[in-house]
């Protein structure tokens, strides 16, 4: 006996709604995406600066979730079932070469962003997918049996519905209107505004490695760190930004902020100096190369402490090289307010965690209704993560919705 093919409605066309219709049997279903932006998969297309970081080289899902602020414990039982070895043979088989960096990172060997888009959208026509654009879905209503989806473009009946809206405003008061506790959504993923001398025309300056502390809410992040035209960026930032983004909204984004530029302890740099001094004591304190810092950055440390660049290291005194030290070491800056990171723009908050099966990501709410992507409340650091956990609980909606299993108890 033939099956009759049920209805499914995509709300969203971004990472998590393409990646659920892809791996959909669509011998089973009528599969529609809605999507209210002109453009499909938006985020895909700037992510990692127009390359797209699909995911991140960390195969051991214990060692992965330590990567999200929010979801790690439920993400733990879904990256055992996929997680990034899997996305990587995915797109590999979809005719997406894929290539790990040096800091784990996974770009496609393109460098665009075009190519996993072309992936996931030419997927979805081969398998008759209707993709609806500039469609905004304006009510969802459960029925008996299914939801009436009532959109811009007219009414649609949907037997599943699968909820991939991201971070939308509109997308979170919809699930809430349903039922759906809601976490409030808070900015993660941001960098620090910050005026200080130290950095004025310094933009453009990088650090391999410091230290960035939040001493009031004793936290602390390691990593790159980049000077910017407003102020404090780069991957220790957004890391700090990302496991605060509560707490930080909380004090509306004014906290003092301490930064190790060398990431070393004080007394470790103070031998690095005394050494170099003993060792170098005719060169001129600005043409010493003491630390791993930029020229430019070592003259305005000199120039702000008042120590004259042209001084041989022999007369430096004990308390020029102390006040030195304390800059490159513990140097407090006041920060007064964020600016959005714009490429890994993401939010904490969402759907409340426990309103969810991570077995199957099915809302426990609502009767076949999926939920995944950014408008759960669970969020990661930079560097492919937060694609990973759309890819992850889109295959896991699929296998659910494709399984013997699930047909056998709808009574198909």
């Amino acid at each position: 006996m033939k099956l009759m093919k049920r209805k499914i409605a995509i709300i969203g066309g971004g990472a998590a709604g393409f990646f659920a219709a892809a791996n959909l049997d669509s011998s089973l279903y009528d599969i529609s995406i809605f999507e209210q932006n002109t453009d499909v998969l938006q985020k895909v297309k700037i992510s990692g600066g127009g390359r797209c970081n699909v995911t991140h080289a960390c195969f051991d899902p214990k060692e992965l979730v330590r990567f999200y602020p929010r979801g790690n414990k439920e993400l733990v039982s879904v990256f055992s079932k996929f997680q990034p070895g899997d996305t990587m043979a995915w797109f590999e088989e979809h005719g997406v070469p894929l290539k790990i960096e040096t800091d784990g990172r996974v770009f496609p060997e393109s460098n665009s962003s075009q190519s996993i888009i072309d992936a996931l959208y030419s997927n979805a026509l081969k398998k008759g997918i209707a993709v609806n654009t500039k469609v905004s879905v304006k009510d969802i209503i459960p029925k008996e049996e299914g939801y009436i989806v009532e959109t811009s473009k007219g009414e649609f009946l949907a037997d599943i519905i699968i909820y991939t809206t991201g971070s939308s405003p509109k997308g979170m008061k919809l699930l809430a209107k349903l039922g759906h506790k809601m976490v409030s959504p808070v900015p993660s993923l941001f960098t620090f505004n910050v005026k200080d001398e130290l950095l004025d025309g310094l933009s453009g300056t990088s650090f391999p490695d410091v230290k960035v502390k939040i001493p009031n809410l004793k936290s602390s992040e390691n990593g790159a760190l980049l000077i910017t035209h407003w102020g404090l960026s780069g991957p220790a930032v957004l890391k700090l930004s990302a496991w605060e983004a509560v707490r930080l909204a909380e004090v509306d984004y004014q906290f003092d902020v301490e930064i190790n530029f060398l990431n070393i302890t004080y007394q470790e740099a103070e031998s690095y100096f005394l050494d170099f001094k003993e060792k170098h004591s005719k060169k001129t304190i600005g043409q010493s190369k003491i630390f791993p810092t930029t020229q430019r950055f070592w003259n305005r440390v000199l120039e702000l402490n008042r120590v004259n660049k042209d001084k041989q290291l022999a007369n430096i005194s004990s308390k020029e090289m102390g006040m030195i030290l304390e800059t490159l070491c513990r140097k407090l800056f006041r920060v007064n307010g964020k600016s959005t990171f714009k490429e890994e723009f993401v939010t904490a908050g969402g759907v409340d965690l426990k309103e969810i099966n991570f077995k199957t990501m099915a809302s426990k709410c609502l009767s076949n209704f999926y939920i995944a992507g950014e408008v759960l409340n669970i969020d990661a650091v930079t560097g492919g993560f937060n694609f990973q956990a759309c890819w992850s609980e889109a295959y896991l909606i699929s296998e659910a919705l494709n399984s013997k299993s699930y047909h056998e108890k709808e009574g198909a």
